[in-house]
């Protein structure tokens, strides 16, 4: 019964795009704030056979709409953790953009307490480390969750200017910011997978020096990697990040 549930569990917060059962690797990325799996379609099909994408689906958006979303990161982490077990049948490399790189982070360790072999590798992508102080307050109001959103930029923050998305998007702004407002690090052991942090040269929320310091999150080393863009670079500049995968990951290109 354990296993069967835990399916269900898989099969309710995990989405691909373009399923490819013999790949040898598998990608699993998270979305950023406001985002859902779908943000991941285009990158699924870029990436060569050998990578099957699979995209965490939060809860309170899209297809899982009416579901309350998480009341808090840890619970959030925890619940993908149980969730994506059953797709630890392959070598598995973590991406998470923006906010969803701190989940991917935080899954990754309720992995390793757990002791399951070591990731491949996490890209932590536009994303500050742990340990470095972000803006605060930023779901405070909805004033200020809509200002952020626009200065960061994206296809996100063009669709909020349309007055009916804007009304559906909020709710789930208002509550992945509640995540970031709320999350506090706790530092511990060190991941047993390399990190590979990646940020938009043009990002003014998340500079190169603020990503330096996930190197103190891992035991099993770390590179920096800037590619042109700004904090949604892979909107902008697919190809480049599809390359810097691929490259990493050890896989011949598409």
């Amino acid at each position: 019964m354990l296993a069967q549930t835990t399916t269900v569990e898989t099969a309710r917060w995990f989405r691909t795009y373009a399923p490819r059962p013999h790949a040898r690797t598998r990608l699993v990325c998270f979305p950023h704030a406001g985002g859902s799996a779908a943000a991941f379609r285009d990158l699924a099909g870029r990436l060569p056979a050998d990578v099957e994408l699979t995209a965490v689906q939060y809860p309170g958006r899209q297809d899982r709409y009416g579901e309350t979303p998480a009341p808090d990161l840890d619970a959030l982490a925890t619940a993908v953790a149980a969730a994506v077990e059953p797709l630890l049948d392959r070598p598995v490399a973590f991406f998470g953009h923006s906010l969803g790189a701190t989940v991917a982070f935080e899954t990754a360790r309720r992995l390793s307490s757990r002791h399951r072999p070591a990731l491949r590798r996490l890209f932590a992508s536009a994303r500050r480390a742990p340990a470095v102080p972000g803006p605060a307050g930023i779901g405070r109001d909805d004033e200020a969750v809509l200002a952020y959103v626009r200065r960061l930029g994206g296809t996100g923050a063009r669709l909020l200017e349309d007055e009916d998305l804007r009304e559906m998007a909020l709710p789930v702004l208002r509550a992945d910011f509640h995540l970031v407002d709320t999350y506090t690090y706790v530092p511990g052991a060190p991941l047993l997978c390399p990190i590979t942090a990646v940020v938009g040269e043009e990002d003014g929320a998340c500079r190169p020096e603020h990503a330096l310091r996930w190197a103190e999150c891992t035991a099993a080393g770390f590179d920096l990697r800037v590619l042109p863009g700004g904090h949604f670079y892979p909107e902008t500049h697919p190809a480049e990040l599809t390359a810097l995968l691929t490259g990493t990951l050890g896989v011949p290109a598409a």
